[in-house]
């Protein structure tokens, strides 16, 4: 009664979410300070009686302030439900059954599960000692999802060497950049010029966002009418959809936040480095550390008895590291403590 792919599926497992308010949560990412104020405006000036309407299906007045921020047009932008939503649909879209998608490992551990899902074959592409993308042994696939910066490693690829490989590739690259808002560079030119990338964007880190689930992607009109083809036809409720545009029309907010966060990002990382971790040159709003002279599972559980939640991912080349969120100067101050 159940689909085979299904049955046999393990699911992607979501960051914890502890209940008790005294627990320091460094382990998903989330941004520490709060949204735009124009979000609060925004939600203080809904109807309830508007809610009785269906919303716009298309995000029409967000694609095109997402359009303008990026000097697109408004039909090479999409926004879904999450970014997730989006990398669900470039599966279904760009894939045929008897394809492949290709990815590299470690990355973004959803992607195995949606190709598990979709039951397209799939292969990861690891990556080389000290977590240096590699393209040139990438095998002629449909799609290639790009984490970019990696999670969970926090390193943005070379991207001359990003450029290269997209202008090769006989696929769709999916170039994910959930942190660019906190990286040196990023892809959006290449998804402005090439005909087979697509950038995708989140409201989760830099917006402060991540309970309204909203994400985008920019890309050829060509591969952004595919996915329209195919999304659910309401995949973004009104709220959602007024919150994002508030949120995109404050650009000053968000950088602001973006600063105080990679500033703490390189003091803490300093911080790191004088008491002995490993830590690689992050481009994002999270640390991956590798402590010194301890396991790093037993130091995960460590912390845990101190009340500070950090990402351990086990087995193989992450194993011997941790995933930290950057959070607020007196949030990663307490976590120093704790180690």
């Amino acid at each position: 009664m159940i689909r085979s792919s299904v049955d046999r599926l393990h699911p992607y497992t979501p960051g914890e979410q502890p209940k008790d308010p005294s627990v320091l949560k460094l382990n998903t990412n989330e941004n520490p300070y709060p949204p735009s104020p124009a979000v609060a405006e925004t939600v203080a000036a809904l109807d309830p009686a508007d809610l009785r309407k269906y919303p716009d299906p298309v995000a029409t007045e967000l694609r095109q302030a997402i359009a303008s921020l990026h000097g697109a047009r408004v039909d090479q932008v999409i926004a879904g439900n999450g970014s997730d939503e989006l990398l669900a649909l470039c599966t279904r879209a760009f894939v045929e059954p008897d394809g492949l998608i290709a990815y590299l490992e470690p990355s973004y551990s959803l992607y195995p599960v949606l190709g598990d899902i979709a039951d397209i074959r799939r292969e990861p592409i690891p990556l080389n000692p000290g977590f240096v993308a590699d393209f040139s042994n990438v095998p002629a696939a449909g799609l290639f999802f790009l984490t970019n910066p990696n999670a969970p490693t926090s390193m943005a690829a070379d991207p001359d060497a990003i450029r290269a490989f997209c202008e090769s590739f006989s696929g769709v690259v999916v170039i994910d950049e959930a942190y660019a808002d906190f990286a040196d560079t990023h892809c959006l030119e290449l998804a402005m010029r090439l005909p087979n990338v697509i950038v995708m964007r989140t409201f989760s880190k830099s917006y402060s966002l991540a309970g309204i689930r909203l994400g985008y992607a920019v890309g050829p009109a060509s591969l952004i009418e595919a996915l329209f083809r195919i999304k659910d036809s309401y995949n973004l409720d009104a709220l959602t959809q007024a919150i994002g545009l508030a949120a995109v029309r404050d650009q000053d907010h968000m950088r602001r936040n973006v600063e105080k966060i990679v500033a703490t990002r390189q003091r803490v990382t300093g911080r790191l480095v004088d008491m002995g971790y490993q830590v690689l040159p992050s481009q994002a709003n999270f640390l991956f550390i590798k402590p010194p002279g301890i396991d790093a599972e037993v130091l995960f559980q460590h912390l845990r008895s101190q009340h500070v939640i950090v990402r351990y991912f086990p087995g193989g080349m992450t194993a011997e590291y941790l995933r930290v969120t950057v959070g607020t100067d007196e949030e990663m101050d307490e976590f120093l403590n704790a180690l």
